[in-house]
């Protein structure tokens, strides 16, 4: 009995030569590589003809050329040193890399007390994160700036701009629901070690955290990279503004406005740093959202 059913699967190495030669070129599913191919094609290529634009002049633009222009420098000497972009990315980096670097500090601790600490009402306040995380940030604009003037003390105007902004539901949210993930072991083993919180969280909690850090980091990377109403609301000094404003005036300049080749360089341009991050935290990103425990 054993020996005629494992007589039945032996492997014939020569099987797949009888197949017809399309079949063996051509992938089973091969009608989901082409959805993938087709979504792939339909989602790159805009980012390909701005980033062809960006080289090219305007009457290259108005008759459809699809090989790169002439005025690749131009266009870059246009937006990075006239219209001063350069100074414009460097603001909205300083505000992204410290607003992502708080929330994510603030994030972990909140979720730290969420739960591995016990205290009564600890399920209200969780509730509160909940409604703060469905609730629309614009609603509390208007209140938030007339609590932030209302303070003359500010040491920089960073300070103003960033600080209402460290608190994040859904980091909160993201931490509370990775801790929860941990073997209960671990925080028994610390307490018996005579571990305190803050040890726990460094020595344990923080290195199988990794994964969850990176990729918080980079959703609120782009969330600071993408502020523009706030920051044009706040602030007054326009070497302070960030990238968002800079488009703006680029795109309104009566110089440059109907000149597609610098406009495009722009988006090329301040679309980098974004990339260059999820590049760098591209593995962090994909095993912090895992839905399995090996993240």
């Amino acid at each position: 009995m054993t020996e005629s059913a494992s007589s039945r699967f032996v492997f014939d190495p020569s099987a797949g030569k009888h197949r017809p030669l399309w079949r063996r070129l051509i992938p089973q599913r091969w009608y989901a590589h082409l959805i993938l191919i087709t979504a792939v094609v339909i989602i790159t290529f805009p980012m390909f003809y701005a980033l062809l634009i960006s080289t090219q002049s305007n009457p290259e633009v108005y008759n459809h050329k699809f090989t790169p222009g002439t005025m690749f420098f131009e266009n870059l000497h246009t937006v990075m040193v006239q219209r001063n972009m350069g100074r414009f990315m460097l603001n909205s980096f300083i505000i992204a890399l410290s607003i992502a670097v708080g929330k994510t500090i603030m994030s972990v601790l909140a979720g730290l007390g969420l739960v591995y600490f016990r205290y009564p009402g600890k399920w209200i306040v969780f509730g509160f994160v909940i409604i703060t995380l469905i609730m629309p940030g614009d609603v509390l604009l208007i209140a938030l700036y007339r609590r932030v003037v209302s303070f003359d003390a500010w040491p920089h105007p960073y300070v103003a701009l960033t600080l209402p902004l460290l608190a994040s539901a859904t980091g909160v949210f993201i931490f509370r629901q990775h801790f929860m993930t941990m073997p209960p072991d671990l925080s028994e083993a610390a307490q018996l070690d005579g571990a305190s919180p803050l040890q726990f969280l460094f020595r344990v909690l923080i290195p199988l955290s990794w994964n969850t850090i990176g990729a918080l980091m980079v959703i609120m990377f782009l969330f600071g990279w993408n502020q523009f109403l706030w920051p044009l609301i706040l602030l007054r000094d326009q070497d302070l503004q960030v990238v968002q404003w800079g488009m703006q005036s680029l795109t309104q300049n009566l110089e440059v406005g109907d000149n597609f080749g610098p406009m495009m360089m722009g988006v090329i341009i301040t679309s980098l740093p974004p990339m260059i991050v999820f590049l760098i935290l591209q593995r962090q990103f994909m095993k912090g959202f895992a839905l399995t425990r090996d993240k």
